[in-house]
């Protein structure tokens, strides 16, 4: 990812460098009680990315291609990158685990266009990609994102963007103790290494691969 000589950006990157900075710090809540700003996508690619969080994650690749172009402004990037962890400690950006609960009550009139996501033998019996289903067999319900059985996209992008903020920042803050969720008894304390422990413990401990929804695994 390192280039072999600082260049400046290029206007296109300088706007976008701004966006960014302005996105990321307007204040906001992403706490259950409150609500992200509309700025942050939570519309695009359904059924499977049409959350907040894969907007911060998406916002996050940038940050660290730039540093290394103009490391000069790495106290920029780094506080964009951190407010975005910032983020995604909260409860919207896990909000599908924590309201998808068993089967999806829709998967019997979903549009057509998510035909090639399901078995043909199990069209309207079978929860699409994008659908966690927190709680089905044999799991139960399991409030905390990281520690779950299921939810590897949410902890694999997490821990993508705890090490983007690192290498970027080299600010090991966040592998202190922060607390997560944050929804009274719902609340859960990680650190950047812990999320990483266990979240390789769970890939040695299953052959066939951790799942993203409960049972199901992106073949991508």
């Amino acid at each position: 990812m390192t280039t072999d000589s600082h260049e400046a950006l290029d206007r296109r990157s300088l706007g976008w460098l701004r966006y960014l900075y302005r996105k990321a710090t307007t204040p906001d809540n992403w706490d259950r009680d409150g609500q992200p700003h509309p700025h942050w996508d939570n519309i695009t690619g359904p059924p499977m990315t049409s959350f907040h969080r894969f907007d911060l994650i998406d916002s996050a690749y940038a940050m660290a291609l730039m540093s290394d172009r103009t490391p000069a402004w790495t106290e920029v990037y780094g506080r964009v990158l951190d407010e975005l962890v910032a983020r995604h400690t909260s409860w919207w950006a896990a909000e599908d685990w924590m309201t998808q609960f068993g089967p999806d009550p829709d998967r019997g009139s979903y549009p057509e266009q998510y035909r090639p996501l399901i078995p043909a033998d199990h069209w309207g019996s079978y929860d699409v990609p994008g659908w966690t289903a927190n709680g089905i067999e044999p799991y139960g319900i399991q409030m905390d994102p990281v520690a779950a059985d299921g939810m590897l996209f949410f902890k694999g992008f997490f821990g993508l963007l705890l090490g983007l903020h690192r290498y970027v920042s080299n600010d090991s803050k966040w592998n202190e103790p922060f607390e997560m969720i944050r929804d009274g008894k719902n609340t859960f304390t990680w650190t950047h290494s812990g999320i990483m422990s266990h979240l390789a413990e769970q890939w040695h401990s299953r052959q066939m691969g951790c799942h993203c929804e409960n049972t199901k695994i992106w073949p991508y």
